[in-house]
């Protein structure tokens, strides 16, 4: 596993330097795989990462890109928006001359649309929102303060709002609320993968016979 840098697009027309973690040894399969969003991407990561072991023993390149404003990314998250985490995407498609793409969860709302796709357990983007808006409202009340899921929602969608540590900006919000998957992909559900979803658990986890599963049904359809 090696991490790299590749150039995002800025709505400048300039670049910026994101990592991706890849394993890359210039074969001809060749996956890029969206993040999960938010809390999700923690707590998914260390799996992803497992499951890439695995591709990469079955003869599968992979890239694990960071999307702009998350993990080690250096740009603002609150100036990003759901269309520019698309291009993003699509830009590291083109960068890593990826053949196949994968979204886990949120991620599966991002995916580039030009190429054989397959959404792990998608999460619909208003149950994302709702779930972080519920989280906010769990631990202000808390600390004595009650908020409500449509006073928090009028003033994000007006000047932005943090959830769960994400500062997230008024476009963004505007935009994410009513984001669906792109159409066309195939689905792999979690009962077809076995177990219970990590993305509920706690902390980050992993689960080998998870991994083994979801790699080697990636590895079936991108070899067919």
């Amino acid at each position: 596993m090696t991490p790299v840098l590749w150039p995002c697009p800025l709505p400048d027309g300039g670049s910026a330097e994101e990592y991706a973690l890849t394993f890359d040894q210039g074969r001809d399969k060749r996956l890029l795989i969206v993040p999960a969003l938010f809390d999700e991407a923690n707590r998914m990561r260390r799996f992803t990462v497992e499951v890439m072991r695995r591709l990469d023993g079955a003869g599968i390149d992979s890239f694990f890109p960071d999307l702009p404003g998350c993990n080690e990314s250096l740009e603002p998250l609150e100036t990003q928006t759901p269309a520019r985490w698309r291009e993003a995407m699509r830009s590291a498609a083109a960068h890593f001359g990826a053949t196949h793409v994968m979204g886990v969860r949120g991620g599966a709302l991002l995916t580039p649309e030009d190429l054989p796709t397959w959404h792990y357990t998608p999460a619909k983007a208003a149950s994302i929102l709702r779930q972080l808006i519920r989280s906010r409202i769990l631990t202000a009340r808390e600390a004595g303060i009650s908020e409500s899921q449509e006073g928090l929602m009028e003033t994000g969608l007006a000047e932005g709002l943090e959830l769960s540590g994400f500062r997230l900006g008024a476009a963004f919000l505007r935009e994410f609320q009513a984001l669906t998957p792109p159409v066309g992909a195939s689905e792999i559900a979690q009962d077809t993968i076995g177990g219970g979803g990590l993305w509920l658990r706690a902390e980050p986890d992993e689960d080998r016979q998870q991994a083994d599963a979801l790699a080697a049904a990636l590895a079936i359809g991108i070899k067919v």
